[in-house]
């Protein structure tokens, strides 16, 4: 095998449990192993990161990586770690969300089948579909003893939480089909490792207990550590809500600057987890950045390398150069090549103000840009005041009290951007 791959997660500071044995098993020959993923919504989001990296680099250590999305299990819930049951979808919702989770999941794995070791997907739905009630409980629960499921934590602690409302005979048979997922690859793909986060512990342990007790057989579980910021604000959230990986849904550069904005403890530990930096580099960055830790370099390369391969090259450099554009020395030229979406999310929450676009077509001057026409400013002499002291700004670029906004200057064809001084900045939007 070209790397260790339970080493590898270990240095990288992924690895939570893992099963005895493991890792001798998985330098035997190339393996399969699978990790699970929740479909329903249309989109990962960053909370899935860690799985997919893992995916990646078991599929990089020459194993076969399966990636299962829970079609049957989406229309369950699964209790582990929350309170509430979640919502249930249908067959269609699920089955579009599978794709467009497999054209996400496309940009870290090889699912080519070019070689052996190709990456595919799975749905539990497949092979559950069938399952009459009757054949489950006969075939498969007879063999895991009610006292075996309450020991689990994720059981536990829903049935002594006292915010809890308790747990549905649907939530508690979860760790059944979960653990007989495992036993299903295992029996059909010959997959004897299953991975996930270290809140799935109790489930995987009892998919390689069924394995064990229907199949005489021997399999393997591996946890990753659940991710948390050194603030103790919660990985992968915004005031937006989720980092989505669907640029629809968090665009390219808040996605960049998601990273960015990373502090220096969580990038120390963030570029090991989310990128596939070798040690010895990431070691050096790491010292070059404590040298310097102003200039950012750990969150600059972070961002690159994470938003790079999310996204793309070009996503990044629009990015980057959007980030200038607010942070930065910029041109009314960079203005100008930014897209309308990209344009509004850069100056997301900057007082905006409406004017017929005719009057600009005609010429609209400054003091009308600034208080007349717009009230950015209280009053037109204050307007004259900041012109005359040669702080105005339109599109970056200072302008005097006879300068008139025109059709030139409308970036996207509907917006004009002005600075009075380096804090104050405004939007006009022709209409």
């Amino acid at each position: 095998m070209a790397k260790k791959f339970v080493e590898e997660l270990q240095w990288r500071g992924m690895l939570h449990d893992v099963m005895p044995g493991t890792e001798e098993h998985l330098q035997e020959g190339m393996r399969s192993a699978y990790l699970g993923f929740d479909p329903t919504a249309d989109s990962l989001h960053i909370g899935h990161l860690v799985g997919v990296m893992m995916l990646r680099h078991f599929q990089s250590a020459g194993h076969k990586p399966l990636a299962l999305i829970g079609g049957a299990t989406g229309m369950i819930g699964d209790p582990s770690g929350k309170s509430k049951e979640r919502n249930l979808l249908d067959e269609e919702a699920l089955k579009a969300n599978q794709e467009a989770i497999k054209k996400q999941l496309s940009k870290f794995l090889d699912f080519s089948g070019k070689e052996e070791n190709g990456a595919e997907m799975v749905n539990n739905y497949d092979w559950m579909k069938e399952f009459s009630f009757i054949d489950f409980i006969r075939d498969v629960g007879k063999h895991i003893t009610v006292n075996y499921m309450m020991a689990k934590d994720s059981v536990k602690k829903r049935f002594t939480s006292e915010s809890s409302e308790g747990m549905s005979f649907t939530e508690f048979t979860y760790q059944l089909v979960q653990g007989y997922d495992f036993f299903h690859l295992y029996k059909t793909r010959n997959c004897t490792l299953q991975m996930g986060g270290s809140d799935q512990w109790g489930n995987i342990t009892t998919g390689t207990e069924m394995i064990r007790r229907i199949g005489s057989g021997k399999a393997y579980a591996l946890t990753c550590k659940l991710i948390t910021k050194a603030d103790g604000t919660k990985f992968g959230k915004s005031e937006g809500g989720n980092i989505w990986l669907d640029p629809e849904r968090t665009s390219p550069y808040k996605f960049y600057q998601y990273w960015i904005n990373t502090s220096d403890e969580d990038a120390e530990k963030f570029i090991k987890i989310f990128t596939f930096i070798e040690k010895q580099e990431i070691e050096s960055l790491i010292a070059e950045h404590n040298e310097a830790p102003h200039a950012r370099l750990l969150q600059k390369r972070l961002a690159e390398e994470i938003t790079e391969m999310v996204h793309s090259k070009e996503d990044l450099e629009n990015a980057i150069k959007a980030s200038n554009v607010l942070f930065g020395k910029s041109t009314a030229e960079d203005l100008k090549g930014l897209d309308e979406k990209t344009f509004l999310d850069v100056f997301d929450g900057v007082p905006q103000a409406e004017v017929e676009k005719a009057k600009i077509v005609a010429g609209l001057d400054m003091i009308g840009a600034l208080a007349a026409e717009t009230d950015f400013l209280p009053s037109n002499g204050e307007a004259r005041r900041a012109l005359k002291a040669n702080s105005v700004a339109v599109n970056k670029e200072k302008v005097k009290e006879d300068y008139a906004i025109t059709e030139a200057d409308l970036i996207n064809g509907k917006y004009v951007i002005i600075n009075k001084g380096k804090k104050n900045t405004y939007i006009i939007k022709a209409i």
